[in-house]
């Protein structure tokens, strides 16, 4: 299965010769709904990990007050919801089965957290990435696999050890671990991922406008205004999970009001960071349209409870995207994620 982003909807470097040199190739990673093996690159798969390595775990914060559900509770969860979404219905019957519904309620009602066992708990893994798949992104010496693991919870923004990259060689993994740790409960269901396997694509993309300079960014707009397109979503961009290329547009925040200074480097060295990975809560949406892949244009997009534009089920805030940068001097820091 491939998945194929139609041409742009203009050729903006015919207007302005000037951006033709400012291109760069992204991945679009195009998750796809399967069982990813540890030899495959994936999103919510598992892992290439040696089995003599030990497994991350997160930071410490405060302990669960709330009823908490189980990883195992938000996979099942999801799978009662998308079978039943995928079955035919009359008119008037229901979605759910009374037997589905009270399982529903139950996982969704969570554990005591007082029964959960507390303190760091295990990363779950968020994305691997072998090298022949990501050409746009460069890789340490020696380096062929790129592992991204998280905690599925709220302390994920900013520099911790609550998000962590792994960069090995893959023939150097002679025994895999086969049963990894999990965490004892998840915070935050919407930051679970649901398995995908990967269907790269290489785009190329133009800096979003608030790193253009200014004059050039407002004739950009002036002139995509008059054309009827726009540059932040049709033309600049490319949406969903995409490793390399250039950083998202902002979205909530004002550009104006970020700090480019602490935000542009490594919280451990201080050194430059350079754009990894981004994670985002849709393919496309409505604003993106003209970046759906063309395999996916006869398809309904909000019909199943798994869509296509968000295989991962995964939301990054308020349907944000979350942007994970690492230190150009030392990948092996921890990264730098910034939500927008």
């Amino acid at each position: 299965m491939t998945r194929t982003t139609p041409p742009r909807p203009l050729d903006i470097t015919a207007v302005f010769p000037e951006l033709a040199g400012l291109t760069r190739m992204t991945t679009r990673l195009h998750p796809t709904p399967g069982m990813p093996t540890v030899h495959d690159s994936s999103v919510g798969g598992p892992l290439l990990w040696p089995a003599d390595e030990p497994w991350p775990e997160g930071e410490s914060g405060y302990p669960p007050v709330k009823p908490l559900q189980t990883l195992a509770d938000v996979h099942q969860v999801r799978a009662v919801l998308t079978q039943a979404w995928a079955r035919p219905r009359g008119p008037r019957e229901n979605l759910l089965s009374a037997q589905e519904s009270e399982t529903v309620n139950r996982l969704r009602a969570g554990h005591d957290p007082a029964l959960l066992s507390s303190g760091p708990q295990p990363l779950i893994p968020l994305v691997q990435l072998y090298a022949r798949d990501v050409p746009a992104l460069t890789f340490p010496e020696g380096a062929d696999l790129l592992q991204v693991l998280w905690a599925p919870g709220f302390g994920i923004e900013g520099c911790s050890a609550n998000v962590q990259l792994r960069w090995r060689r893959a023939l150097d993994v002679q025994e895999v671990l086969r049963t990894p740790p999990e965490p004892a409960y998840v915070e935050c269901d919407d930051h679970v991922p649901e398995p995908c396997l990967l269907q790269p694509e290489s785009v190329q993309e133009f800096p979003p406008g608030h790193l253009l300079d200014q004059a050039l960014e407002e004739r950009v707009y002036d002139w995509c205004e008059q054309e009827s397109v726009s540059y932040q979503s049709d033309l600049s961009v490319a949406p969903g999970w995409k490793a390399g290329g250039w950083p998202a547009p902002f979205t909530f925040r004002d550009p104006a009001d970020s700090d480019e200074d602490e935000e542009r480097q490594c919280g451990e060295c201080g050194g430059p960071l350079e754009a990894l990975l981004i994670i985002d809560s849709t393919e496309w949406d409505g604003n993106s349209g003209s970046w759906r892949p063309a395999e996916t244009a006869s398809k309904l997009v909000g019909a199943p409870y798994r869509s296509l534009c968000n295989p991962t089920m995964m939301t990054i805030g308020r349907g944000y995207t979350l942007q994970v940068y690492s230190c150009v001097s030392t990948p092996s820091h921890l990264p730098r994620t910034i939500m927008q």
